[in-house]
């Protein structure tokens, strides 16, 4: 009966319920109607938030706000525009680069999607009109949880436990990342020559892409220090979250000069109020996550999949699916919360690498933040284009479709995964 009342309040969030709010009327419906002593309630919530590793997930959102006050979004379009030239559907490939170059500062989809939906689709939606303009910033914003850093596999190896390395799963997601990157900007010109969208930018220069790299630099820099030092052993991943933050204040004030003192109260209480909602959820979905351990579900979801198949692979497309519907009705930190922990220990006995399915897991996830009816993206873009949701999700199916495919690659293929970081010593 427990069960069944917590699966009744968790699908109320999917009709618009808050998620962290849903979770703990959840959790407390669910004890209500168990035997289970109601004073657990604070103390496993308590222990779930008292943990060192997840001072990541507030020290990384900060860094990625200061970013964006310090205004490397100009930076990281003035170079896309020098390294894209003159070519159709040009403006299309800048915003790709530029979400590219932005998710290696951010790590957070949605936080991208505002950076570019505000800055690029003004000029986007008056050369592609604002569907299209609108699909192509929802596609450059989904790699931000796919190139490291990524908030969302930093949420997934927390809740997977010590299986899974943060620096291991940062390095699974790059080669991926750049096949995805490559495999947008082709859809793109696809598109874009189908439709015969007119040239834009300037023709390449070499001295051009000299001059924009020299200015641009010291921002990739960041990524290359934070990730390698995380990945090289010099400091744990929580450490690198603070190295990134001490980075970004270096930046905005002695390199941009864009940030101000008075910049940082509102950055900071952004940060606070994002890393809150993930804290809470990650309280109460503890509790919800304790149930379902009491109710032995984990042992009965394993004896089911194992009673279905033996085969790895097609545990890996049953998961795909089942994710694929997660994805289009549950907010993807909510669905780290509640599913990883049911769902690693059982690939883990299938003999699946934690790595690869840990990649697997969050990019499908990644691809629910475009899928309607709770596609998280798609309403912070239709928000700030004004485009309807209906147009929005017909323009963003291709680049849907595609991730999916090679969503599908990846899970046949796991060396386009695992092989960078087999090389990293993972």
């Amino acid at each position: 009966m427990s069960l069944l009342i917590i699966f009744v309040f968790l699908g109320i969030a999917a009709l618009g319920m808050p998620l962290a709010f849903s979770l703990g009327i959840a959790s407390v419906a669910g004890l209500a109607y168990s035997d289970v002593d109601f004073n657990l309630l604070p103390s496993r919530m308590m222990n779930a938030v008292n943990a060192f590793p997840l001072m990541t997930i507030p020290f990384f959102i900060l860094a990625g706000e200061l970013m964006m006050k310090a205004g490397i979004m100009e930076r990281l379009i003035d170079l896309a525009n020098a390294v894209i030239g003159r070519v159709r559907g040009g403006l299309a490939h800048v915003t790709v680069l530029a979400g590219m170059g932005l998710s290696t500062v951010s790590g957070a989809a949605v936080a991208d999607a505002s950076a570019l939906g505000s800055t690029m689709i003004p000029s986007l939606r008056k050369v592609y009109g604002v569907g299209f303009s609108s699909a192509v910033v929802a596609a450059a914003a989904n790699l931000g949880p796919i190139i490291p850093p990524s908030g969302a596999m930093i949420v997934y190896a927390f809740m997977a436990g010590p299986t899974v390395s943060v620096g291991g799963l940062f390095m699974a997601g790059v080669v991926p990342g750049v096949i995805l990157v490559a495999s947008i900007m082709f859809l793109v010109w696809y598109i874009a020559r189908k439709r015969n969208y007119p040239l834009t930018g300037e023709a390449f220069s070499w001295s051009r892409v000299g001059h924009e790299l020299k200015r641009s630099w010291i921002i990739f820099l960041m990524p290359i220090i934070v990730i390698g030092g995380i990945v090289g052993g010099a400091f744990t991943a929580t450490e690198g979250s603070a190295v990134a933050v001490v980075y970004a204040l270096l930046i905005g004030f002695f390199v941009t000069k864009r940030l101000t003192l008075a910049d940082l109260p509102e950055a900071m209480v952004r940060t606070a109020i994002t890393s809150a909602v993930v804290g809470a959820m990650i309280a109460f979905a503890s509790v919800v996550t304790y149930m379902l351990t009491v109710d032995q579900l984990p042992a009965q979801l394993t004896a089911l999949l194992r009673g279905l198949t033996s085969d790895p692979l097609v545990f890996l497309l049953l998961v795909t699916l089942s994710l694929f519907v997660v994805g289009c009705f549950l907010e993807s930190n909510a669905a780290y919360i509640m599913l990883v922990p049911l769902l690693h220990p059982i690939a883990l006995l299938y003999g699946i690498d934690p790595l690869h399915f840990g990649f697997l897991f969050v990019f499908n996830l990644v691809i629910g933040m475009l899928t309607p009816p709770v596609g998280v993206v798609l309403f912070v873009l239709c928000g700030i284009s004004g485009v309807k949701l209906g147009e929005l999700v017909r323009h963003v199916w291709p680049f849907v479709a595609l991730m999916y495919g090679l969503l599908l690659l990846c899970a046949l293929f796991p060396g386009i995964v695992l092989w960078l970081p087999r090389l990293m010593g993972y």
